[in-house]
């Protein structure tokens, strides 16, 4: 039976139990390309597994604990980017699963960014306006997205995928994509500062907060 930190609801209790039935898709996935034999399904699958545990990576290494909201947009994302993405050719056969995805990856990446500042910040270590806050977050998550678009060009070139399908058109629109993704969460991230914050991210920021002590 699994055992819950005292400060999880059962918002989080469901969160995490999502994130443990991909890890086991996952699992299923690497048995199934060892039986039929689909080496690089086998290698993408193993890989995108051990992605999942970045967040437990950075609590063994860095002692950051992530919350369970993070921690689960990154075990969904490494799922659909990738496994969904390529293993399982959404790619090619759901026509908006790429914008999606890169929405997905600009809007965390950018709220990471404003995570990352807004500690410093916090903790008086940085002094910065809350406008500069929301242009690093913006500029984090679009060099991110830039990062992506090479992970997907190495990936075609390697591994005869086609992440990237038409090439240049495909890159810039996801760029675009990632823009867009970055703004909202770095206007997002500006307003939580301004006294203006949603209810998820004040939530997710106070959690943060509660399991990283250290960092108030």
């Amino acid at each position: 039976m699994a055992v819950f930190p005292k400060y999880f609801d059962g918002a989080d209790k469901i969160q995490l139990i999502i994130s443990y039935l991909i890890r086991l898709a996952l699992v299923v996935a690497i048995g199934e390309a060892v039986f039929v034999q689909e080496w690089v399904a086998l290698f993408v699958s193993f890989l995108i597994l051990l992605l999942t545990f970045i967040p437990a990576f950075m609590y063994r290494n860095f002692k950051i604990h992530l919350p369970i909201e993070l921690e689960l947009t990154t075990v969904v994302f490494v799922y659909a980017a990738i496994f969904l993405g390529m293993v399982r050719d959404y790619y090619v056969q759901v026509w908006w699963w790429d914008i999606l995805v890169h929405a997905m990856l600009g809007i965390v990446m950018g709220f990471a960014g404003f995570l990352i500042l807004f500690m410093l910040y916090h903790r008086n270590k940085v002094k910065a306006s809350p406008f500069m806050i929301a242009i690093f977050s913006f500029c984090f998550a679009v060099a991110i997205g830039a990062l992506w678009e090479i992970v997907e060009f190495f990936m075609d070139e390697a591994f005869g995928l086609n992440m990237q399908k038409s090439g240049l058109v495909d890159t810039m629109w996801d760029i675009i994509v990632d823009v867009g993704g970055a703004f909202l969460a770095s206007a997002i991230g500006y307003f939580y500062i301004k006294g203006g914050s949603p209810r998820l991210v004040n939530r997710i920021v106070q959690k943060f907060l509660l399991q990283n002590p250290r960092f108030k």
